[in-house]
């Protein structure tokens, strides 16, 4: 962590922090000015993505907006292969990326946004245990949350739950690709130590090829998409789109 966002973090609430952050990012695309890669979710082109994370990944973060691989990619499959920015959907979306909130919030007057932490969406919730009602949503967006959460299987029912009939809900985690069996050690409790094994220092598992059975409780149908599969190798570098272990889009599809 650098030392201006340690001062960030430490001195200054995340409400105030987000808005920094938000004009800096700004100021900082001024460095990138250029027409090497384009980021769909804020429309602007630059020089060049940005190294992300923890264990760094290089051409991974859009200068103006902040957007990351996973969010680039889901983006362009909620464009070209849903109805989700017409007719009004309702739309829960958990932990919401700014960009692609921005957008789907400006599409329907039913979109919620939801955290469990507060001024990070319109609402708090536990994804745990919600508050809405049963069939509820036609859709439901959930990047990267199941990996944090104590009680995956609760979080999963309870999306199946707030879910209409026919609904589908959009599920993205960080995945250990070639390994079939999640990693969930009870012993892996410190920060460096899930950093070590999990690739991230709050994780609390990370998924492996089985998370798509993980997904499948009844009532419900799974299919995982690798939607980087629809671009040439061209536009993978142009937009930057990952390399599957954050972007494989798994959609749970409730039945009844």
């Amino acid at each position: 962590m650098t030392v201006f966002k340690k001062f960030i973090k430490s001195f200054i609430s995340i409400k105030y922090r987000i808005i920094i952050y938000k004009q800096y990012y700004k100021i900082r695309w001024l460095l990138y000015l250029g027409n090497n890669v384009y980021c769909v979710c804020c429309g602007k082109s630059s020089s060049k993505f940005l190294p992300y994370g923890n264990i760094l990944r290089e051409n991974a973060a859009c200068p103006y907006c902040n957007s990351l691989e996973r969010t680039r990619l889901l983006n362009y499959y909620l464009i070209n292969e849903t109805d989700i920015f017409s007719g009004n959907k309702s739309i829960l979306h958990f932990a919401p990326e700014y960009t692609l909130a921005k957008q789907l919030k400006k599409s329907s007057k039913n979109y919620i946004s939801a955290d469990i932490e507060k001024c990070v969406a319109n609402i708090v919730e536990d994804i745990q245990s919600l508050t809405f009602e049963d069939n509820k949503f036609d859709y439901i967006i959930c990047s990267c949350v199941l990996g944090h959460v104590p009680d995956e299987i609760s979080a999963i029912k309870e999306i199946k739950r707030v879910l209409k009939a026919g609904g589908k809900a959009f599920i993205l985690t960080l995945l250990n690709i070639g390994t079939y069996k999640t990693l969930e050690d009870k012993h892996i409790i410190t920060y460096e130590d899930r950093l070590k094994h999990y690739g991230e220092g709050d994780l609390l598992r990370l998924h492996g090829e089985d998370f798509l059975e993980r997904l499948n409780i009844p009532n419900t149908v799974v299919e995982k998409i690798d939607y980087s599969t629809k671009f040439t190798k061209e536009e993978k570098t142009k937009y930057s789109l990952g390399n599957k272990e954050r972007e494989l889009i798994f959609c749970l599809k409730k039945t009844l």
